[in-house]
């Protein structure tokens, strides 16, 4: 089983500019990116929640409010602990077919270093991610949601909601949750990802989860990073990009 679609890879990054002339920024909704079968069998065999560490209010720069969530750093190690499904799932993503897919849809030349990271985010009721930018060594990110109508309402939230703050804001102010207005959000039921390229002005969030106790919004994130001094320091480290020991 195949869990990428190439037909639909190649169906959105062959009008690039209408991904990255798009304003406040680049970013967008996209369905069907995996092959229905293979969503249904990746969400069945997502990562057991035993696996995640616990992030809750953790200092970020500039004042900026903790982003509150389990998280899953992928790295070779972990292989171990995956579904067959997901190992596959992280090849392909790794393969040459989505590494061309993620360079035209960033319009990055052919001499552009960038190295990939990976990481499952859970967030239970009352996690948030609150407004900011990324930081400058990210190129940009993928974000495919796998939840369900099975196990999700729209209702509780967890969409990354697109904000804009005019041009006016450095990447290192804290708004608080709606003080910039939203211009969009995304879909996350359904065979859905969002992607976006990380600019001075990306602001985007997840505004605070109203969920049951029992149910948490499940996402798994790619993230392309430059090759710049602090990826590669953090290499000599034995870590990877964001900062994980490898």
């Amino acid at each position: 089983m195949s869990y990428l679609d190439p037909q639909q890879l190649a169906r959105i990054s062959a009008r690039p500019r209408d991904f990255l002339d798009r304003r406040p920024f680049p970013w967008l909704c996209m369905q069907r990116v995996l092959h229905d079968d293979g969503f249904r069998r990746l969400c069945a065999e997502l990562p057991g929640h035993g696996l995640f560490a616990p992030e809750f209010g953790r200092a970020r720069g500039y004042g900026q409010q903790s982003h509150d969530r389990y998280a899953l750093q992928y790295r070779p190690q972990l292989d171990a602990e995956l579904a067959p499904s997901w190992r596959q799932f992280i090849a392909e993503l790794q393969g040459d077919d989505y590494q061309a897919f993620l360079r035209r849809m960033y319009g990055l030349g052919p001499g552009e270093r960038v190295v990939m990271s990976m990481h499952w985010h859970h967030a239970a009721s009352g996690g948030s991610v609150s407004p900011h930018t990324d930081a400058r060594r990210k190129v940009g990110s993928h974000i495919f949601y796998f939840n369900t109508e099975a196990d999700w309402d729209p209702a509780w939230g967890g969409q990354t909601v697109v904000l804009d703050d005019g041009g006016r804001l450095s990447a290192h102010d804290s708004p608080a949750f709606g003080a910039l207005p939203q211009v969009a959000e995304s879909e996350i039921l359904g065979n859905r990802s969002f992607i976006f390229k990380r600019t001075e002005h990306s602001w985007h969030a997840v505004n605070p989860i109203r969920c049951p106790p029992d149910r948490l919004r499940k996402v798994f994130i790619v993230v392309l990073n430059r090759v710049n001094v602090q990826v590669l320091w953090r290499r000599l480290r034995g870590k990877d990009p964001d900062g994980y020991r490898l």
